[in-house]
């Protein structure tokens, strides 16, 4: 699991003074398929089990959306653009923290789920949370000890046990 920040200068300037780039990446070995982690982190009937009861919500418009819903469905707690669906390999979305009135005027940051067949039939789960350096508060949740690693574990729970 790398957090951290990596220095990169800007693509319109090369020569303009490095910037902290804030990346945060997780990876879990899943003893299952790509699918079945494909519908983890899709479906409600999922997320709501390890997600802190949230319920993914995702828009078939173009460009399609996707949303995490208070335990209710009366909150927003998170919402952004799909830039990348690739079935059941990768998932690319703008990430916007709603559900931390502090975070809530920051700008989206960008999380990218990646899914590779691993050995004896596992999945290796990569999970790479990114552009955070204009999202300070969002940064420093997903980094704490209740955020994407927390997150993960109960993914790898439900899936792994039932519950």
């Amino acid at each position: 699991e790398f957090r951290g920040e990596r220095l990169m200068g800007t693509a319109d300037n090369p020569n303009t003074p490095p910037r902290p780039q804030r990346i945060i990446s997780s990876v879990i070995i899943q003893n299952t398929s790509p699918q079945r982690v494909w519908e983890a982190i899709t479906q409600p009937e999922f997320t709501s089990q390890y997600f802190f009861g949230s319920r993914v919500e995702i828009t078939e418009d173009e460009p399609g959306r996707l949303r995490y819903l208070s335990p209710d469905g009366k909150e927003v707690w998170g919402d952004g653009a799909i830039l990348e669906s690739d079935p059941p390999r990768l998932l690319v979305v703008e990430w916007r923290s709603l559900y931390l009135p502090d975070a809530a005027h920051e700008p989206a940051s960008r999380v990218t789920w990646q899914l590779e067949p691993w050995t004896d039939g596992a999945t290796k789960l990569t999970v790479t949370h990114d552009r955070l350096e204009d999202s300070p508060v969002t940064a420093q949740n997903v980094a704490s000890p209740r955020g994407w690693s927390f997150v993960l574990a109960g993914l790898k729970r439900v899936l792994e046990t039932g519950k």
